[in-house]
Order: C-alpha cells, then sequence, then structure tokens
C-alpha cells in the first residue's frame, strides 16, 4: 500500500479570506481589550500616573495589530507582507470608525495618520513574521 502525500493548500480559499480576516482581527481586539483592563486597572489601583496612558495606548495597539496579522497569516500561508500590511491598516480603519461613531468631538489628525501608518508597518512585520512561523 502506497502513501499518498498531501498537498500543500491554503486552509482557507478565497481571494481576500475575509473569515480568516475576521478571525484575526476579533482575536486582536479581544487581546488590545484585556490589556487596556488591565492597564486601567493597574492605573486605577497603583501610583501610575495618567501621563502614562498615550505610550500604553500605542504599545497596545501595536501589540493588537502585530498578532492580528500573525495570525492571518499563518492561517492564510502566503504573501505575508501583504496580508499583514492590509489586516494592520484594517485594524485600525475599524478603530477610527468606532471612535467616530462613539467619540462626538474626535478629529483626524496628524496622530492619527501617524498611528495608521505604524499600524501598516506593523502589521506587514508581524506579517513577515507568521509565515515564517509556520
Amino acid at each position: 500500500m502506497k502513501k499518498v502525500a498531501k498537498k500543500n493548500t491554503i486552509k482557507n480559499p478565497g481571494p481576500l479570506n475575509m473569515w480568516t480576516y475576521g478571525r484575526g482581527l476579533v482575536r486582536g481586539y479581544v487581546l488590545a481589550l484585556m490589556l487596556f483592563l488591565l492597564c486601567g486597572i493597574l492605573i486605577t489601583f497603583t501610583s501610575l500616573g495618567e501621563s502614562v496612558i498615550p505610550m500604553v495606548t500605542s504599545i497596545i495597539t501595536i501589540l493588537g495589530v502585530a498578532y492580528t496579522a500573525i495570525y492571518v497569516v499563518a492561517n492564510i500561508g502566503s504573501k505575508g507582507w501583504l496580508h499583514g500590511a492590509v489586516v494592520g491598516m484594517v485594524f485600525m480603519v475599524l478603530l477610527v470608525i468606532l471612535s467616530k461613531m462613539f467619540i462626538t468631538d474626535y478629529m483626524l489628525d496628524k496622530y492619527v495618520m501617524y498611528k495608521l501608518l505604524i499600524s501598516g508597518v506593523t502589521g506587514c512585520i508581524g506579517g513577515m513574521i507568521g509565515i515564517n512561523i509556520k
């Protein structure tokens, strides 16, 4: 009896792998939410000042984007930098849309554009890591 070799195929075929993107984004947002809650507890019950909030939000956003990109690209299995950059940009654009919906005086300024750029670059790097983890 001969052994049949398995073909290397993409787990979720499709042009943009929307289900994989969706699962990755949900996982990234859940991770970010848990980290934000942890930091909120630390700021509330320790001597950490509120001056650390901008730096902490940037770090948590970067971690969320990187995790999302790694998860998505590890499941797609090809074009790591491209899928990582796309999912990084989508991650941040969804945050901007949600912020615009729930914060009345939210404005798109140079800092938001900076975070959008950082999210794209972080997603690209996360995608490269995700493709090499497999």
